[in-house]
C-alpha cells in the first residue's frame, strides 16, 4: 500500500523549496517483508530540522545521518539505499526496504498524493479547550471547519496547516448545513443556548458521523429533556455524546480535555466498520 504524504510535511517541503533550503527527502521506494513504513512514506531533512518520520529507530538515524552528509557534500544526484533490516541496524523487522535521497531542489512536493482525511470535522468553539484540540490535529489528517462567531478569540498569530479552515460566521447554527455526509461535530462554545441551538440543527441531520458535545452528566441531562420537549426522538438523543473523550483520561485542564477528544476521535476511525 502506497503512504501518502501528509499536508503538512508537503507544506513544508514547499516553503523550504520556496526559500531555496538547502534539504534531502528520504522516501522509501519499495519494501518487503516486515518494516517500519511502507512506500511511498517521505521524510524531509535539513542540516538542523527534520519533518516526517520513516519509522524511527536506527533505521531513520542513520538515514538522516546520510541525509546531512549529502547536504554537506552538495551532492545533487539521487542515491538509492538497499536496506535489510535486522542486528547490523539494530532492530527485528527483517524486511528489506530501498531508500532514496532526493535533494529536495529537485523534488516535486507539489505532485506528492494527498493523504485522505481520516475524518472531516466541524469544531464549534475558539475558546481555550478548542484551541487545545486544534493544536493537536494540526498533525493530523483530517480535514478541520474551525466555526466561532467571535473573531478574537481565534488566534492572531497561528500558523495553520491548510487541512485546518477557520470560519467567523453567526449565526455559527447555519454552517451545520454546510458539513458532508458523515461529518464529525464537535461543540464546545460559551454559551449553553448556542450549544442547544447547534445541538438542535446537528440532530436534524439523518447522516451524522459522531457528534460530541462538552459538558457534565448534568447538562446532558438537562439538553436532553429540552429536546424532548421539541419532539426530538430518543433515538436522536443516543447519537449526542456528551461528556465528551476517551474514557480513564482524567482532569479538566483543556490540554488533557484535548487529548481525551482526539484520542476519541482517533479510535472512532480506527474502529472496524
Amino acid at each position: 500500500m502506497t503512504f501518502e504524504v501528509s499536508a503538512y510535511l508537503q507544506q513544508q517541503a514547499l516553503r523550504w523549496q520556496a526559500g531555496a533550503r538547502p534539504a534531502v527527502v528520504v522516501e522509501v521506494l519499495a519494501s518487503k517483508g516486515s518494516v517500519p513504513r511502507g512506500a511511498g512514506t517521505r521524510m524531509l531533512v535539513a542540516a538542523d530540522e527534520v519533518v516526517g518520520t520513516i519509522g524511527g529507530g536506527h533505521l531513520e538515524l542513520k538515514a538522516i545521518a546520510d541525509a546531512r552528509q549529502a547536504i554537506t557534500a552538495g551532492r545533487t544526484s539521487v542515491q538509492v539505499q538497499h536496506i535489510t533490516l535486522g542486528p547490523s541496524l539494530g532492530q527485528c523487522c527483517g524486511g528489506v526496504l530501498d531508500l532514496a535521497f532526493t535533494p529536495l531542489n529537485q523534488a516535486h512536493p507539489g505532485a506528492w498524493p494527498p493523504e485522505p482525511p481520516l475524518f472531516t470535522l466541524q469544531l464549534y468553539g475558539a475558546g481555550h479547550v478548542g484551541r487545545a484540540i486544534v493544536r493537536l490535529l494540526a498533525a493530523l489528517p483530517c480535514r478541520v471547519f474551525w466555526i466561532d462567531q467571535r473573531e478574537a478569540e481565534f488566534p492572531a498569530d497561528a500558523a495553520l496547516p491548510p487541512h485546518i479552515e477557520i470560519v467567523c460566521v453567526e449565526p455559527v447554527q447555519a454552517e451545520v448545513a454546510a458539513a458532508p455526509p458523515g461529518a464529525f461535530y464537535l461543540v464546545l462554545t460559551h454559551s449553553h443556548d448556542l450549544d442547544m441551538a447547534l445541538t438542535a440543527a446537528i440532530l436534524q441531520r439523518d447522516d451524522i458521523g459522531w457528534f460530541g458535545l462538552i459538558g457534565s452528566l448534568t447538562k446532558r441531562a438537562r439538553f436532553e429533556n429540552r429536546l424532548r420537549q421539541r419532539g426530538v426522538a430518543e433515538t436522536k438523543l443516543l447519537q449526542m455524546m456528551c461528556p465528551i473523550g476517551l474514557p480513564g483520561i482524567k482532569g479538566k485542564q483543556p490540554e488533557l480535555i484535548a487529548m481525551a477528544v482526539v484520542a476519541q476521535l482517533l479510535q472512532l476511525t480506527s474502529s472496524p466498520g
